[in-house]
């Protein structure tokens, strides 16, 4: 074989697909970026750039205090119980939704084609999921603030109603799309739909539930914080009155806690996922 068929191709062969597919994303994306007016130089303009150097000034010395220091603890132990509680609720609503709209745990669909009565009931609650999902936890928790007033209430029923149909939605795309023999089989002898999940399903699909529900845990904490700027209780609340009350030395101190709070959960939630997997 000569030398010029080893020879390496001086151009690469998929150059040209490449360019193609790059400038159709910029030809794509260009109107979004319009539609936005998105304008990062404008972070660069000297104004600008002297009304941040000046915003980040005030958040020296970081406030130790002692009595500051004692509640900060305090609320980003409410922050983690608001997390806490809010997922806890969550699975209230998730797990009942989960069971009956899952289409492998109905006796009808054993035939291949679901009865009337539960395929429209299967529907409506797949569409109750969608709304608790597609509204936002800031969303419930400003309406929940004006029902409830303020404080960690609010937080807890937002987190609820939001990670709820989340979890609901993700839950019923595990179980269906696992190992389903055991279950029709359980289904077709006689068996019931709960026990048909706790030995059919369940024990195919636990380490995928718990993990999901462990990683939501964790994004349920950082909304919580969230939630505190529209007075749902927690560390974010305090921030927000230390940032309204200019005092940036607070906020530093809060965001420090804030990120080691996150940080910590990230390393308990990786452990649980670790041991499970």
């Amino acid at each position: 074989m000569s030398n010029a068929a080893l020879r390496a191709p001086a151009r690469d062969p998929a150059w040209l697909g490449r360019v193609f597919w790059l400038s159709a994303a910029a030809v794509l994306l260009w109107p979004l970026f319009v539609a936005t007016e998105f304008q990062p130089w404008l972070l660069f303009a000297p104004q600008n750039t002297r009304v941040t150097g000046q915003f980040l000034a005030t958040f020296l010395p970081p406030e130790v205090s002692a009595e500051f220091l004692g509640m900060v603890a305090r609320e980003a132990w409410r922050t983690v119980a608001i997390a806490t509680a809010g997922m806890t609720l969550a699975l209230v609503v998730a797990i009942p939704l989960t069971l009956l709209s899952t289409r492998v745990l109905s006796v009808s669909a054993l035939s291949g084609r679901m009865a009337r009565g539960p395929f429209w009931l299967r529907q409506a609650l797949r569409w109750t999921l969608i709304v608790l999902r597609s509204v936002p936890e800031l969303v419930w928790a400003l309406v929940f603030v004006r029902v409830v007033g303020l404080g960690p209430t609010a937080g807890v029923l937002a987190i609820a109603l939001t990670y709820g149909g989340m979890l609901g939605k993700v839950y019923g795309e595990i179980l269906e799309s696992g190992e389903t023999h055991a279950t029709e089989t359980l289904l077709r002898n006689g068996g019931s739909r709960l026990q048909a999940f706790f030995y059919g399903l369940l024990p195919t699909n636990a380490a995928e539930l718990t993990s999901y529900t462990v990683y939501r845990w964790e994004c349920a904490i950082r909304s919580s914080v969230v939630l505190g700027f529209v007075g749902a209780g927690g560390l974010g609340q305090q921030m927000d009155n230390s940032m309204k009350m200019f005092k940036g030395g607070e906020v530093l101190s809060m965001l420090v806690v804030f990120v080691l709070l996150v940080a910590l959960a990230d390393r308990v939630s990786a452990g649980l996922r670790r041991s499970l997997g």
